[in-house]
């Protein structure tokens, strides 16, 4: 049996197609794990959903920010953006069902059998795993829960930016959910700068990239994330695993095998 870490799909379903070939991906023993971004820019984003829900016993997928966006889209939060590739999936028959199931997706996947934690976007430098893991679970039961509206309808926005213990409510889900699902640049003391999408070598003053700081709680820890499609798989820190490899920019799609860490591509069109 093997483990395959997938990067963003975003609605690319060929090139996951290929790719499941290409590592010979057997459903009866091998796993999945898919660092969030299912969906959206990409051309096929309804059945890339229903392919990756057909797998989901033999699969663990962690929530992006694309998926919370089709979430609140879905659920009468938010409008399509004139960038989104939502419609099929929003005029499917099957909607309520795989939004309901993306509902019970986690924001952090940690194996300590294999060493491994899985986020979106990374860890901020602030936490240990522990303390990821309680935060991560934080907004997970409230996605689950009944506050699931109340979490969509105030979601969006780049304030707080920075992490304080006394943060209740709307405003301390907003800032957990930017550190796991849209994270690229901060401060050693987790101030955000979510703005900047360049690669890791621009980072705007002040700022450094989440894995680079020397001090970083989990800098011993092994972490996949996605997201950043501009690192092109380079992160400079040795314990990271950078899997966005911009395959729906034209780049290539890319899985790790846990358990030997080696790489396997595919490219896209």
């Amino acid at each position: 049996m093997s483990t395959y870490a997938i990067g963003d799909l975003q609605g690319c379903l060929e090139p996951l197609q290929r790719l499941l070939d290409r590592i010979n991906f057997d459903p009866a023993d091998d796993k999945l794990w898919l660092v969030g971004d299912l969906i959206n820019r990409g051309p096929d984003s309804l059945q890339t959903l229903r392919l990756v829900y057909e797998l989901r016993e033999n699969a663990v997928v962690v929530l992006g920010n694309h998926d919370l966006h089709f979430l609140a889209v879905a659920y009468g939060h938010r409008d399509e953006g004139r960038h989104d590739t939502f419609e099929t999936l929003l005029d499917a028959d099957d909607l309520a069902h795989m939004a309901a199931w993306l509902r019970q997706c986690p924001l952090l996947h940690r194996d300590p059998q294999l060493g491994f934690t899985m986020t979106h976007a990374g860890i901020p430098p602030i936490w240990n795993l522990a303390q990821a893991e309680a935060r991560a679970r934080e907004v997970e039961a409230v996605l689950q829960g009944e506050q699931f509206e109340q979490y969509l309808a105030h979601m969006y926005g780049n304030e707080p930016s920075r992490w304080s213990d006394q943060l209740v409510g709307p405003e301390r889900w907003r800032l957990i959910t930017n550190y796991f699902t849209r994270m690229r640049f901060c401060t050693a003391e987790g101030e955000l700068e979510l703005h900047t999408k360049t690669s890791a070598k621009q980072a705007p003053a002040g700022f450094l990239p989440w894995f680079a700081h020397p001090e970083h709680r989990c800098r011993n820890d092994k972490i996949i994330f996605g997201h950043w499609a501009a690192l092109r798989g380079q992160a400079t820190a040795r314990n990271v695993y950078a899997l966005d490899t911009g395959c729906v920019w034209g780049g290539s799609l890319t899985a790790l095998r846990l358990e030997d860490e080696r790489l396997f591509h595919c490219r896209c069109q």
